[in-house]
This record gives C-alpha cells, structure tokens and sequence, in this order.
C-alpha cells in the first residue's frame, strides 16, 4: 500500500531518503543534519553554476530534493564567482545559517555530498559540473565514486 498515495510521492521520498542516509552514515549526522547539509552544499554549487547547468543537474535529481536545490533561488544573482575552497566552505557554513556547525567538518560533509551526487548523477553530467568549479573547489570532487 502507498504510503501517500501516490506512487510518484513514494518514490521521491524512498530516493530522498536513500541520499539522506548516503549522507548521514559517513558523517555520523543525524537525519536533520545530512538534510541540512545536503541542502546547504547543493545551495552553494547551484548558485556557483550557470543557469543552462543548474536545470541539467536538477532533471536528475529526485523530485524532493529538487524542489529544496531550486528554493530561494534567483538566477539574475548566478553565477556566482568565488574561486577558492575557503570561500566554497565559508558559503557553506553560511547557507546552514542558524544550524550549530560544532565541530563538523564542512570539508568532509561538501565531499560526502558531491559523493552522493556521484553516485546518482550520470558521469557526463557528474563531469559538466565539475568543470565548472574552480580547481580547489573541484579537488573536493571524490573520483573514486563509480557515477550512475
């Protein structure tokens, strides 16, 4: 039996919960917090892309979690053009806004998103977007990860 009702609803929400957990198990985070992590890091890559390059990346991302990547976006202000991993990571610690940061490692919850990301997204898009980061902030891009 469906548990909204729609079959569409149960798969977003089975695949959003797939790359919640693929964050929070590394991290040892809790489910709030790989939320608000991947929101965060996905905030800070959409506003680095191009327009053209944030639909792309966003067809394939699970209906839920594309619908919180385009939240509160404003293509005019895109893209953005920091350059350095420091600023990526500041943007990051940024968008978590009011959440307590602690003692979390943003550099290792940015890499364990683009990870999900890796493992989700199709090679050739996984590709598209990576070079359109700067080198630093593409160097967090986890290789190792077999794109789907």
């Amino acid at each position: 039996m469906s548990a909204t009702g729609l079959e569409v609803f149960d798969e977003t929400l089975q695949k959003t919960n797939i790359w919640l957990k693929e964050v929070m198990d590394p991290l040892g985070v809790s489910r709030r917090r790989a939320y608000e992590l991947l929101r965060a890091v996905l905030h800070v890559l959409r506003d680095r892309l191009s327009v053209n390059e944030v639909a792309h990346l966003a067809a394939q991302l699970p209906m839920l979690v594309r619908g919180f990547f385009y939240e509160g976006w404003k293509p005019s202000a895109t893209p953005q053009k920091w350059r350095s991993r420091e600023e990526f990571l500041a943007q990051v610690r940024e968008r978590l806004g009011s959440a307590d940061v602690g003692d979390l490692d943003l550099e290792a919850a940015s890499r364990t998103v683009f990870a999900v990301l890796s493992h989700h997204v199709t090679a050739g898009e996984v590709d598209d977007v990576r070079q359109s980061l700067p080198e630093p902030v593409r160097a967090l891009w986890p290789l190792e990860e077999e794109p789907a």
